[in-house]
């Protein structure tokens, strides 16, 4: 999905949600994952101008995962590692961007050059029911 307005940030995350769902996800990991889509779209938006997220889906006899890439080309993230750091903000917010985001997921990977842009990558899983043990 491109992201280059406020609704598409809002159709994102309404995509993360329904995809959360169909994959049998809990109303909290569905908000979890809402969450983390919205604040990842809305920095691509905020500081980037355009980018993309892309949501994916993986199953298998153990688990059901739902992942999600948040690309732009935008100047890049200076410092990751202050970046990471809670109340740190370049935007005026609370600083809860992208540490949030990592507590809400399983994974969390990110990427971020001046020449590049930003790619951020996340995971969360659901473990698949198997039947009952008696």
């Amino acid at each position: 999905m491109k992201i280059e307005s406020e609704k598409d940030i809002v159709t994102s995350r309404s995509c993360g949600r329904k995809l959360a769902a169909d994959l049998g996800f809990s109303a909290v990991e569905q908000a979890r994952i809402t969450a983390a889509i919205s604040e990842l779209a809305r920095n691509i938006y905020k500081y980037a101008g355009s980018g993309t997220i892309c949501l994916r889906s993986e199953q298998d006899a153990k688990r059901i995962a739902i992942f999600i890439t948040a690309t732009d080309k935008g100047p890049g993230i200076l410092n990751l590692q202050e970046a990471m750091l809670d109340g740190f903000t370049t935007g005026g917010g609370l600083g809860r961007g992208l540490p949030g985001v990592k507590r809400l997921m399983d994974n969390f990977d990110i990427t971020s050059s001046k020449e590049a842009g930003t790619c951020v990558q996340v995971a969360k899983y659901r473990v698949v029911k198997t039947g009952v043990f008696r």
